[in-house]
């Protein structure tokens, strides 16, 4: 299991949050509240002919609705909302997260696609914005789901052994800066190798629960569950990784490969 641990670069800026309704970060207590009024998560699964589901309802007042989709690393999801009120949109939330989305509907718009960077179900939260919601509207809505492409499967245990106890085949401490957390000097790191060339997922760690993933293709960056893009640069066998302003990764050719 290799380790590597190298020295910290450290940047503070805003982290921007997307929490349920308005997609934007909640007081304490706001999501547990709402969460009593809506049902846990609808599955919906896109059809393994077409490669889409659709799901209709609606929604009312404070109330929102989740639908979890489970996708495969390296697919490719597509999402579109259509609307009866220019109230309602969508968000995306990654495997694991319960309010901080990759996608904001209300800033984005009422179409999202993206690379899927870790297998998980990734939550779609319908919702009304706070002005429509406090005059308790009503908006009916149809939801589709789209899954592209093929999923990326992890190397066995006989051709990458495997931490015990987790789904990685390493771990590591790497150099990384975080949002709103300047005293921040290394993340901890894990890694799902779906080749020996470069293609994985690393998951990267910090304190207050703070988790970012990061797919690399062939030893590049190509998708994060983050709002934004990641850019990267090379030094030597180190790829940093930057997602806006806020964010900065240096994740060494080790990890990534095993070799």
């Amino acid at each position: 299991m290799p380790i590597v641990r190298i020295a910290m670069i450290c940047l503070t800026a805003p982290l921007l949050l997307a929490a349920s309704p308005p997609g934007a970060a909640q007081a304490p207590g706001t999501l547990a509240k709402q969460a009593e009024r809506v049902p846990a998560p609808a599955r919906l699964t896109p059809s393994e002919s077409t490669g889409v589901a659709v799901v209709s309802g609606n929604i009312r007042g404070h109330a929102y609705r989740d639908f979890a989709v489970r996708a495969g690393a390296g697919q490719v999801l597509g999402i579109s909302l259509d609307k009866s009120g220019s109230a309602a949109y969508f968000n995306v939330l990654p495997p694991g997260s319960s309010d901080v989305a990759m996608f904001i509907g209300s800033t984005s718009g009422d179409r999202f696609e993206g690379t899927a960077p870790i297998a998980g179900d990734y939550t779609v939260r319908v919702y009304l914005m706070r002005s429509a919601a406090r005059r308790n509207e009503t908006s009916r809505f149809t939801l589709t789901a789209r899954l592209a492409g093929a999923a990326l499967v992890p190397l066995p245990a006989r051709d990458d052994a495997v931490v015990p106890g987790t789904a990685f085949h390493a771990t590591a401490t790497v150099r990384c800066g975080l949002p709103y957390q300047p005293d921040v000097h290394e993340c901890e790191a894990g890694v799902i190798r779906y080749d020996h060339g470069g293609t994985a997922t690393v998951e990267l760690r910090g304190p207050r629960g703070f988790v970012r993933r990061i797919l690399f293709v062939k030893g590049r960056p190509t998708a994060t569950d983050a709002i934004e893009p990641p850019a990267s640069t090379r030094s030597g066998d180190t790829t940093t990784v930057t997602i806006g302003m806020d964010e900065r990764y240096e994740v060494p050719d080790a990890l990534v490969t095993g070799g």
